[in-house]
């Protein structure tokens, strides 16, 4: 159960209901994530906007290698509500049971391309070891892979991005709804 309050879909009124609805409407589901923000129901707006725009986006990383990024911060954050719903959103691509569960164990052990391995490691130290040894260290390397810049920052936002989001979760003690699934990817 959440540590604050949280206003309910059938609890919501003005503002907060059209703001419920339109999640609805495009995304198919409101998650616990954005009920946790419904004592600031422009947060949630925005929220959602920045989320959109860095997961959905124009960008040279595909969605799956962005979701797959979200599931290890996730796991390197032990938010297992974050690893949940974005291991189901990697599977939407990938297709393959096994591999979203190593996926959320060790990532490591994955078979996955250079590049993707690279995301994930540079990932796993930008969320453990945050500072300018970690980053020098591995934007050359991505570089050196092929990655361009905008591939790099596009990365970069979508760790930053669920380091904050983790921290919302994890802060405010967001529960895993009983039905991850059921969102418009």
């Amino acid at each position: 159960m959440a540590f604050i309050k949280v206003i309910q879909e059938n609890e919501a009124e003005g503002k907060l209901k059209e703001i419920y609805n339109n999640l609805i409407s495009k995304r198919g589901n409101i998650a616990e994530v954005h009920k946790i923000q419904s004592l600031n129901p422009e947060s949630i707006i925005n929220h959602m906007d920045l989320y959109m725009t860095i997961m959905f986006g124009q960008s040279p990383l595909k969605r799956a290698q962005r979701e797959m990024i979200a599931v290890v911060v996730s796991k390197a954050n032990n938010c297992e509500y974050c690893q949940l719903h974005h291991a189901e959103a990697v599977n939407h691509y990938w297709k393959d049971d096994e591999k979203i569960k190593q996926l959320k164990e060790d990532y490591t052990k994955l078979d996955l391309t250079e590049q993707d391995m690279l995301l994930c490691d540079y990932a796993w130290a930008l969320t453990k070891t945050p500072g300018n040894e970690t980053e020098l260290s591995y934007i050359g390397t991505l570089k050196n892979k092929g990655l361009t810049d905008r591939s790099i920052l596009d990365a970069t936002l979508v760790i930053a991005y669920f380091n904050f989001v983790n921290r919302i979760v994890l802060g405010l003690g967001v529960h895993v709804e009983e039905n991850v699934g059921g969102y418009k990817y």
